[in-house]
């Protein structure tokens, strides 16, 4: 079996991207997914992501595997990388293209910028416990600075849900976190039902944020787009961050706004093609 592939990455949040836009269901099954994101005896990646045909109201749709073989709703720095996939396979070289793409999130739709970046309209975050999903006690069903002991800690925890579930913490200094220790604590704590993606955010100044990311599915990332999105909703929420903010991750910076005109979260960033290759299913790689 031979697998072509594009390997593309955003801020270091790196993937594998297929053509499946001839099939409605992926071509590989998790447990393939698992070893061609094996960084030593495969192609290496966070996850590998398909475009496969889209619905009657949108372009294409997306589905993704976790470099665990697990499947999240959706990625925000593999949407980027999507759609400039999308663009290449389609030669499209129009200013300001954008698609409509189906996640299991909802639609999501990617605007290609004529400097090379990617705006994404990510929708309205949700904050309503119960459809994060999370066990935590509320305040109006909302789960903000609530205190939760992780690793023999008390946390105060903010939960928000770009179509995926994030926990988000405020620290003094993001660096001092050993996210190897406390991330896998968090993922799987019981007032996650479905797990978590956790954010431990240092607030530099009001629009400036820096911000580390343990993934669900994936463990630590160089960059998680729909993370920096909740961090900075989170940041709002919690009176400590404007709702235009740039955050820094380890792989770079996102530009997020959270629109007050339509509640609606916005997020610009990079993605960039790495190599192309074929993937043969005894795990050598040809490029």
């Amino acid at each position: 079996m031979v697998i072509e592939f594009s390997k593309y990455q955003g801020l270091g949040n790196d993937f594998i991207l297929i053509d499946n836009r001839y099939n409605s269901e992926p071509i590989i099954t998790p447990e393939q997914a698992i070893k061609m994101c094996d960084r030593h005896f495969g192609i290496g990646g966070d996850g590998v992501i398909f475009v496969l045909p889209g619905t009657a109201k949108t372009d294409y749709t997306m589905r993704i595997y976790n470099s665990d073989g697990s499947e999240p709703e959706m990625c925000g720095n593999g949407i980027r990388c999507l759609a400039k996939f999308i663009a290449k396979l389609a030669g499209n070289s129009t200013p300001n293209q954008s698609y409509k793409i189906h996640t299991l999130a909802g639609v999501i739709v990617p605007q290609l910028e004529t400097n090379g970046e990617v705006t994404v309209d990510m929708g309205e975050p949700e904050l309503i416990a119960t459809k994060i999903p999370t066990t935590l006690g509320t305040t109006e069903g909302k789960v903000i600075a609530q205190p939760l002991e992780v690793g023999e800690r008390t946390w105060l925890v903010t939960a928000v849900s770009m179509g995926n579930p994030h926990c988000i913490t405020f620290v003094e200094d993001s660096e001092a976190i050993a996210l190897e220790q406390i991330g896998p604590l968090f993922e799987h704590h019981s007032a996650f039902p479905q797990r978590t993606n956790t954010e431990f955010i240092q607030v530099v100044k009001p629009n400036y944020v820096k911000m580390r990311v343990w993934e669900r599915g994936a463990g630590i990332t160089l960059a998680c787009g729909t993370g920096a999105c909740a961090a900075v909703v989170a940041g709002v929420l919690n009176n400590v961050c404007d709702r235009c903010c740039t955050v820094e991750l380890p792989g770079g910076c996102l530009q997020i706004n959270w629109s007050a005109a339509d509640n609606r979260v916005y997020m610009t960033g990079s993605a960039t093609e790495v190599f192309t290759g074929k993937y043969l299913h005894n795990h050598q790689l040809s490029i």
